[in-house]
């Protein structure tokens, strides 16, 4: 077993760069490799021609536990890319353009294999990019086969020569070798669906959903249509007169204002772009540019560099960008997710107080995969994905609501206006640095200590029993209650009567609504316990530092300040105790249910759970004491996760919905469970008004159905342990 210390990078570039091996050796015999992993966007590794995807953590238990992993056998899109790419556009640009394509077209539980003389253009790079941001494209996997440029990339990592020899040999007797430039190799697909290269432009997605693509000449009249519309995907609901507030502050001892669609974080981050030399290259070198015009970032705006792996590093440092980078405040920062996940880290008081008292909608721009709501920073209600170059472009123009086409992106210091196209490099220009830079044995040094850690990993004390020590005092770890009401025999599957909504939600609720995240609100019933148990606000730390202890995770579940609940008709972490029409966080109405007893669900609209793969966005709820989902469809991971934890997934018939049937969630809801359950098998739910309706019960395979009858997959593993 290989474990890479914390700290080294993020866990699917390191595989990317070093991990994956394309093919197996084992005994005398090759085979494929494949993946699975704990975090949706382990779909990245397609990028280099090993099949991946993304688990729940709950799944992913059961698996290391000797369960084997299970699934409907999907279609296959194939995704034809054909024409050249555009010399300005970057591979940020591509895939921006292909996750809204694709989720138009609908690809959830889905392969997606990308052919056609366009990927041959691409680097593995590139393609790991388009790999990575599956789930927001709501594929499976997004697959791109094995080619010569593979192969380069293995070399270019270092990899060695004698396996990369076997892995080309091994491929093509196998015909799984691609010349993408040859039709006849082209497979037969259950779909086909293509995009022309040279119709990307420069875009930028936001500003609360990844596969909202907006164009950089477009941009400065897209905010200013959200700032009027109605609250939503893509509104705001500002008040004409409110749109002109300007809030004057002071930020280290000098004056600034901050006004709607100013920029408050910028920062280079996530395995989706940083993973990719061109971009970060290309960032580099725009940031020599602009200090070499006399441009700078304002020193209020939170800016930050977090590489997915130290070889980011070694690269702009040799090319010599560094400094121009840091001038403009992009320091390294360290190695991780970091501000893609909601690791930013507060905003200055000075800086969060002018943009709560003018209720701004200040922004985000990021280079990395998600900008759901509540995820990047409680204050910051706009977040845009962005590729680097166009990150620290918006950090120095200090707003999104600019035309880079036609106003400038600042001034020199002799009064010159600069535009963004005097200092954007071309794609010629970054490849030439790359050449040079990006060179097999910077992968090989920083790979070579990737086992040793830091002292701060190597200094840790580890138990030596065989059982872990639970510490009763602890707030960051605490053992959970998962097992606690298990018996050794088999439930009996009961139907569930008279059940109430905890929450009555509407489409595209994210895992990020849902599971705990980010910095834990003063305010929260998180704090609440924190502070019950001698802890000072200061000390409370992230929801992600104590995902080890239930009590504050349940406490946060459901907890996003963005959380858009009918009940309430606003965004708040708030909801109704029905009988008593008493307005409760969350939490505080889920334990009044529970202490009179009663069983709760959630009615929620369209793709409930799209996000990231976060096991507590079931555990939670299962704590809260959720027995059943109904929603009109669901993300992959979401739904096995729900199974995982025995929660059961209903979804309303196609063309049918809350709305369409008229429920207003203040019902009391029964589902009758048959005796002998199948998969996918109508459920008919009834209320007390006397009215019913038919859903479909959403567990796909009989292993699943398994799961269920257990109580969750991790009782049917300790069930089958027992047996052994």
């Amino acid at each position: 077993m290989l474990i890479v210390p914390p700290g080294s990078g993020i866990v699917h570039q390191v595989n990317l760069e070093y991990l994956a091996r394309v093919v197996f050796s084992s005994e005398g015999v090759l085979y494929p490799d494949s993946l699975v992993g704990t975090d949706s966007h382990t779909t990245m590794i397609n990028g280099l021609g090993v099949v991946g995807w993304g688990v729940g953590g709950i799944e992913a238990e059961a698996v290391m536990l000797g369960q084997p992993i299970s699934m409907v056998l999907p279609k296959v899109v194939g995704y034809k890319l054909h024409g050249q790419m555009n010399p300005l556009a970057t591979s940020t640009d591509v895939v921006l353009t292909i996750t809204k394509h694709l989720r138009q077209i609908g690809v959830v539980g889905k392969f997606v294999e990308f052919f056609g003389p366009g990927v041959a253009q691409l680097s593995i790079a590139d393609r790991a990019t388009i790999a990575n941001m599956c789930p927001e494209y709501g594929a499976t996997v997004g697959f791109f086969p094995v080619d010569g440029n593979s192969l380069q990339y293995l070399r270019q990592t270092g990899r060695d020569e004698v396996k990369i020899n076997i892995v080309e040999s091994y491929l093509k007797a196998n015909n799984l070798f691609r010349d993408f430039t040859n039709p006849d190799q082209d497979p037969e697909f259950s779909e086909i669906y293509e995009l022309d290269l040279a119709s990307v432009k420069s875009c930028v997605s936001g500003p609360k959903r990844p596969h909202e693509k907006v164009m950089v000449s477009e941009m400065k009249e897209d905010f200013q249509t959200c700032l009027d519309n109605k609250i939503g995907f893509k509104g705001f609901n500002i008040p004409k007169d409110k749109q002109i507030s300007k809030v004057p502050f002071v930020y280290d001892n000098k004056e600034y204002t901050l006004t709607h669609g100013d920029v408050v974080i910028a920062a280079i981050t996530s395995c989706t772009n940083t993973s990719n030399p061109s971009v970060m290259l290309g960032a580099g070198i725009l940031a020599k540019k602009a200090v070499e015009a006399g441009l700078s970032v304002k020193p209020y705006i939170k800016t930050s560099l977090s590489p997915g792996s130290g070889v980011v590093t070694y690269y702009l440092q040799d090319s010599g960008v560094i400094p121009y980078l840091e001038k403009l405040g992009f320091f390294i920062v360290g190695y991780g997710c970091m501000t893609c996940i909601g690791n930013s880290g507060p905003l200055d008081d000075s800086v969060a107080e002018p943009i709560e008292k003018g209720d701004l909608v200040v922004c985000g721009v990021l280079s990395g995969n998600r900008n759901f709501e509540g995820r990047i920073h409680p204050l910051t209600r706009a977040n845009y994905l962005a590729s680097p170059p166009l990150v620290i472009a918006y950090a120095i123009a200090g707003t999104v609501s600019i035309d880079f086409e036609t106003q400038p992106i600042g001034q020199s210091p002799d009064g010159k206006n600069v535009f963004l196209r005097d200092i954007w490099p071309t794609r010629n220009e970054i490849q030439e640095v790359e050449r040079q830079y990006v060179i097999p044995a910077m992968f090989k040094e920083v790979y070579a200590k990737i086992e040793k850690g830091n002292n701060r990993w190597n200094e840790l004390d580890a138990p030596e029993s065989k059982l872990y020590p639970w510490d009763s005092q602890s707030t960051y770890i605490k053992s959970p209650p998962f097992f606690e009401t298990m018996e050794k025999d088999l439930p009996l599957v009961k139907n569930l009567c008279n059940a109430r909504p905890l929450l009555f939600l509407g489409d595209s609720v994210t895992t990020d609504h849902i599971s705990p995240a980010g910095s834990i609100a003063r305010n929260s019933p998180a704090a609440r316990y924190l502070s019950s148990r001698g802890l000072v606000p200061r000390e409370f730390n992230s929801y992600g530092s104590r995902r080890g202890n239930d009590a504050i995770m349940a406490r946060g579940t459901f907890a996003n300040i963005r959380l858009l609940n009918k009940f309430i008709g606003k965004a708040a972490p708030r909801t109704i105790h029905i009988p008593s029409n008493d307005i409760m966080d969350v939490f505080d109405a889920a334990a009044r249910y529970k202490e009179e007893g009663t069983p709760l669900i959630i009615i929620a609209g369209k793709d409930y759970g799209s996000g990231s793969s976060r096991d507590w966005a079931a555990k939670g709820p299962w704590m809260q004491g959720i027995k059943a989902v109904i929603a009109e469809s669901y993300e992959r991971i979401h739904r096995s996760n729900l199974v995982g934890m025995g929660i059961i997934p209903l979804q309303f018939l196609d063309g049918q919905g809350a709305e369409t049937l008229g429920l207003t969630g203040r019902e009391i809801y029964s589902i009758e469970l048959p005796e002998n359950i199948q998969p996918g098998q109508t459920v008919t739910v009834k209320m007390d008004n006397e009215k019913s309706f038919e859903t479909t019960m959403r567990f796909d395979t009989d292993v699943e159905l398994t799961y269920f009858r257990n109580g969750g997959i991790l009782n049917y593993m300790i069930r089958h342990l027992l047996e052994a």
